[in-house]
C-alpha cells in the first residue's frame, strides 16, 4: 500500500516504515500491533497537547486546563482527526473487523491514531511527535474558548436552549454520500420555536451534527 499520502496529510516522512506499518496494524490482524505503540502514543498526546495549552492560557487554573485537554483527548475528537487524515483506508484489519465496518469505528480509528503519534515519537524523537500534534490539532486549537471550558457546539446549544426553556433541537441525516470509508454526511439542525434550520458536513454523522449545531447557536446568540 502507499502511504506517502497519509505521510503527507501526517506532515512527516518515516525513516523507519516498518513502525508506520504497526502502528496501523490492529490487534485482530496479527500479534505484531499497535497496541504498545498506542500506549506510548497516548502518553505523548496527552503531554503535548497539555504543554500547548499551558502556553495558550496562562490565567486558567488546573482543573480547568484538565477539562479542555481531556475534551480534546477524548475518543471522539481523535476518532473525528482519524477521519479527516481517512485513517481508516490505511489500518490493516482482521477479516471479522474488515466485513464488521472496523475501519469506521471510533475506538479503533482513535487507537490507530494515537499510534501514529507514538510510532512518529519513536521514529523522529518527542519535537518530531510535537510537530505533528499541532498540525493536526491546529484547526481545534486556534477555535478554542476556554470559557466554555471544551463543551462541544451541541452541548452549547443544548444549554442555551434550556436555560430559556426551548425544546432541544432536532437532528437529522438528509444526505451521505461516497464510499464507506469516505462518506461525507449532511445533517440538518433544526429549533421549531426559534424558526432556525442550519445544515453541516462532515465525515461522520457527529462532525456534521456539530457543525450544524454550531452554526444555529451562532444564530441563536445573534
Amino acid at each position: 500500500m502507499d502511504y506517502g499520502p497519509l505521510q503527507r496529510k501526517l506532515g512527516y516522512s518515516f525513516a523507519q516504515a516498518s513502525l508506520l506499518q504497526q502502528a496501523l496494524t490492529h490487534r485482530s490482524h496479527g500479534v505484531s500491533n499497535n497496541e504498545r505503540i498506542e500506549f506510548l502514543g497516548d502518553s505523548v498526546l496527552n503531554c503535548c497537547i497539555a504543554h500547548e495549552l499551558y502556553q495558550r492560557f496562562s490565567e486558567l487554573k488546573e482543573g480547568e486546563l484538565s477539562r479542555l485537554r481531556a475534551n480534546l483527548v477524548r475518543q471522539e475528537t481523535l476518532a473525528e482527526l482519524a477521519q479527516q487524515l481517512e485513517l481508516g483506508t490505511y489500518l490493516n484489519l482482521g477479516e471479522g473487523e474488515l466485513k464488521s465496518g472496523g475501519f469506521r469505528r471510533p475506538s479503533i480509528l482513535a487507537d490507530g491514531l494515537e499510534a501514529l503519534f507514538g510510532a512518529v515519537f519513536l521514529d523522529g524523537g518527542f519535537a518530531a511527535a510535537q510537530d505533528v500534534i499541532r498540525g493536526q490539532y491546529a484547526a481545534l486549537l486556534e477555535h478554542l474558548d476556554p470559557q466554555t471550558l471544551g463543551k462541544d457546539p451541541k452541548t452549547l446549544l443544548q444549554e442555551l436552549l434550556q436555560a430559556r426553556k426551548i425544546p432541544l433541537p432536532q437532528y437529522a441525516v438528509v444526505a451521505t454520500k461516497g464510499a464507506a470509508h469516505k462518506q461525507l454526511f449532511q445533517v440538518e439542525c433544526q429549533i421549531p420555536q426559534l424558526a432556525i434550520r442550519t445544515t453541516g458536513y462532515g465525515a461522520s454523522r457527529r462532525i456534521a451534527e456539530q457543525e450544524a449545531a454550531q452554526l444555529a447557536f451562532a444564530q441563536t446568540t445573534k
